[in-house]
């Protein structure tokens, strides 16, 4: 076999080589007694610094997070160059007991991971949920903010409401 095929085939299929990431996003509110109010399932953005911290915990040694959080998005519209100090666009919506919570993952399996059981939130106030968005900090501004999902419109919540929330992260080769 010729080096020049080899390294010209190795180049041509390198060409072609991609990773596409994506989240999927199931939210489902329920009333005080259980009953469905309004399910929405959408795809989010993931930022640039979602998509920064990828590479520098991949390649540059930077630390693993391992406790990633979901929080409410209220009205507005994200944008990639948002951040968890900067986010201008749109604001984050705290009418629910607690702090952001926790989103506890399971092992990756065929390209995606996510949580076996919804996150739930409390409502305690009412208020209008626009989205939601995943990050590595509890509280705060601090922290990575790694996607916004934005609903296809803003939903009313009231005080008594629970929301459940179910994180699909997916890689695949395109």
């Amino acid at each position: 076999m010729n080096n020049n095929n080899t390294l010209k085939e190795s180049k041509m299929s390198l060409d072609n080589v991609d990773i596409g990431l994506a989240n999927y996003w199931k939210v489902t509110c329920l009333d005080a007694d259980g009953n469905v109010k309004w399910e929405e399932n959408k795809k989010n953005i993931i930022v640039t610094a979602g998509l920064n911290h990828i590479l520098d915990t991949q390649f540059h040694a930077t630390t693993q997070v391992t406790t990633w959080y979901i929080g409410l998005k209220g009205a507005g519209t994200p944008q990639a160059a948002d951040t968890m100090s900067s986010h201008s666009s749109w604001a984050e919506l705290t009418g629910y007991s607690g702090n952001r919570k926790a989103w506890t993952e399971g092992a990756a399996s065929s390209g995606s991971m996510t949580n076996g059981t919804s996150v739930d939130f409390t409502i305690n106030a009412t208020a209008t949920v626009a989205g939601a968005f995943l990050n590595t900090a509890a509280t705060g501004t601090n922290g990575a903010l790694y996607g916004v999902v934005d609903f296809s419109s803003s939903r009313a919540v009231i005080s008594g409401d629970t929301l459940q929330v179910t994180v699909t992260v997916t890689a695949a080769s395109a």
